[in-house]
């Protein structure tokens, strides 16, 4: 795909691999949909990016404001190319000391709202014969299981399970879906989660270039799913390292 002047919609934009990733693709001049519940951290962007960056503060998991926005921006006369369905959060902890709000605010985000957002993208992204992608943003907790990570490994083996069954179910209508399953990248991700990190963590940056590199394959061409992870992470002694 030629993502020239592309219609991508990011959620989770306001920080992290997210706002790499709008950053990346304004860079290719495509026409970034900025989705975030920071309004400041969103028009800070915004003032990087340029005029083809457009800020929407939502809340994904608010399934019928998100479904208002879409059907009043997008037509059979304005399609959205791209989805990156990044958006997520995070709690390490064991099963018994987890709270409830905890476990709940996880599956609503990293499933609910990919799920929601999806949903709402998808009957546009029909309506052309040109070629679409969805890009699911996974992680190698959802490949597999590790102490502490129940909670957040159960929301990642389901952005799996998701991304293979909708592969099959739009494959033949010119949609891409592929799954990206990073390891551990140097955002503030780590800071809220309470894991431990390493001197080499993946930088957002490279991620978001790989992810343009998916992108722009030719369109016969589908990666539907790829681990990215750290080379040489010098491992310290918490067990809950990536």
């Amino acid at each position: 795909m030629n993502l020239k002047n592309k219609i991508a919609v990011v959620t989770g934009a306001s920080s992290g691999l997210g706002a790499a990733l709008s950053i990346a693709l304004i860079n290719k001049n495509a026409v970034v949909y900025g989705l975030a519940r920071n309004e400041v951290r969103l028009q800070q962007l915004k003032d990087k990016c340029g005029p083809n960056f457009h800020p929407v503060v939502m809340d994904i998991t608010q399934n019928k404001i998100l479904e208002k926005w879409a059907t009043s921006l997008f037509s059979k006369n304005y399609i959205p190319d791209i989805l990156i369905n990044n958006a997520g959060i995070g709690l390490f902890g064991k099963i018994d000391e987890l709270p409830d709000t905890e476990w709940l605010n996880m599956m609503n985000t990293n499933l609910n709202g990919m799920y929601f957002i999806t949903r709402a993208i998808v009957p546009f992204m029909k309506q052309s014969d040109s070629h679409k992608h969805i890009i699911n943003i996974g992680s190698i907790m959802g490949t597999m299981g590790k102490e502490e990570a129940t909670a957040y490994s159960t929301t990642k083996f389901g952005v799996q399970g998701f991304s293979q069954s909708l592969f099959h179910e739009l494959r033949d209508h010119s949609i891409k879906v592929t799954c990206i399953n990073p390891g551990s990248i140097e955002t503030d991700f780590f800071n809220r989660t309470g894991i431990s990190t390493h001197s080499n963590m993946l930088q957002a940056a490279d991620v978001a270039d790989t992810i343009i590199h998916v992108l722009e394959t030719p369109d016969n061409l589908l990666i539907n799913e790829m681990m990215l992870r750290p080379l040489n992470p010098r491992k310290p002694d918490n067990k809950n390292s990536l």
